[in-house]
């Protein structure tokens, strides 16, 4: 007679706490969903949890010198023209009158 769902269910978390499994959610936007189903596409994957954890695999094997430029987010760069700068500078001055001291 086979297992019910039930029985079958409590076997298989039984096994997975047995392996030290433990489940790891990510909420993803579209750009991140994209960028994985390319690299699945890429390399013949079929099963996300499966490229994740290649991925992870092989980031953690490079080290973690090898490694950071992957975990380095880019920063971006402000840059004020001259002209914003010099209205910024006259808001400045104003509102130090205004509030009487200059600076």
């Amino acid at each position: 007679m086979p297992a019910d769902q039930k029985a079958r269910s409590a076997k298989s978390a039984e096994k997975r706490k047995a392996n030290g499994e433990e489940e790891l959610r990510l909420r993803a936007r579209l750009g991140t969903r994209t960028v994985l189903s390319e690299l699945m596409a890429w390399h013949g994957i079929e099963e996300q949890g499966e490229a994740m954890t290649l991925a992870l695999h092989h980031l953690h094997a490079l080290g973690p010198e090898g490694s950071r430029p992957f975990f380095t987010p880019p920063r971006h760069k402000i840059t004020i023209s001259e002209s914003v700068a010099r209205k910024l500078e006259l808001a400045y001055r104003r509102e130090s009158l205004r509030i009487g001291r200059e600076d």
